[in-house]
Formats: C-alpha cells, structure tokens, sequence
C-alpha cells in the first residue's frame, strides 16, 4: 500500500495471442482504472519468439507503471489438449521472467468463472457483460470503449481481487 494508502493492482488476462494487463488503483473505497494494454502477437511468428515479445512488452510496461501492491493473474484451466496447455504456460512464463527481473511476482490466480461472478454475479457473463460491469465497477462512462476485451478483461481480474479483499465496496454501496 502507498503512502497515500491506496492500492495498486497489476491485472493479467494472459494468452499467447494478446495478453491483457490492467492495473487498477483503489482508495477510499473507490476503484479506478489507471491504464490498461495489451499486445498483439502474430500468428505467422515462431512461438518460442512470441513468448520473447511477450516478455519483453511486459519489461517496458512493468518499467514504466511500477510498483504494483498485488499482482493477480487470471488462470487456465488446465486442458487435455497440450498445445493450448504449452502456449497459456510460455505466455505465464514470459510474463514471470519480467515481473521477476524488476522484484515482482503473481501474488494471486483466479479462475475465468470466479472473474466473471465477482465482477457481473453471473459466472457464465459474456464479454460484453463483462465489459459493462467493468465500467460500472469503475465509475467509467456507459459509452467508455475498451480498445480490446483483453483490456477489460485484465481490468476484471485486477477488480476481482479488490472486491474479494473488501477494499472497494459493492457497486451499490459506492454511488
């Protein structure tokens, strides 16, 4: 926690194709959105490099939004297919490499179905629907456009964790 006594939460919503990051910063009871990014990788690029892009976009974003308070991540569950096992694991391992060269580590995991149920109270939400309570939990604009869903995806992870910690209030309570 800062000196100001707010917290600052470092989301990852992390694939292969396009990890998301969103950090969040929450004070008073009150969450709000200090950036979020993604990075697009492309298909035709070898994968073993993609990981290497991958980590190396997270040392520049690591470099330039740090410190973080909480590190969450949101989880995959594991897959009887391996390909897809190997590529969420090298993205997660890319991504540990960075935060680990500037003294961070992922502090907390939690499911895509909890993402969804903490942050809309329907574990089985829609993108879109996670999309809108994001803004709501957030106090941004209805007409607010995330640049992908991976932005308010990592957005919903950082605010799973805020709102199971208690540290920002229910949507209601906050108005």
């Amino acid at each position: 926690m800062s000196k100001s006594g707010a917290v600052r939460v470092l989301g990852l919503d992390l694939s292969l194709t396009s990890p998301g990051f969103a950090i969040i910063e929450a004070k008073g009871g009150k969450a709000r959105l200090i950036k979020s990014a993604h990075f697009k990788t492309s298909a035709s690029t070898d994968q073993p490099l993609r990981y290497e892009e991958i980590e190396a976009f997270t040392l520049l974003f690591v470099r330039d939004n740090q410190p973080f308070d909480v590190i969450v991540r949101e989880i995959w569950p594991p897959s009887k297919n391996y390909a897809n096992n190997n590529k969420i694991h090298g993205a997660w391992s890319a991504i540990e490499r960075a935060l680990h060269r500037y003294g961070f580590g992922v502090d907390e995991n939690v499911y895509p179905s909890t993402v969804k149920k903490t942050v809309t109270g329907n574990g089985n939400a829609k993108k879109p629907q996670v999309a809108e309570s994001v803004r709501e939990w957030l106090g941004l604009p209805d007409d607010y456009k995330f640049a992908t869903d991976d932005h308010s995806d990592a957005c919903a992870v950082a605010l799973t964790y805020l709102i199971r910690e208690k540290i920002i209030k229910p949507k209601e309570d906050a108005k």
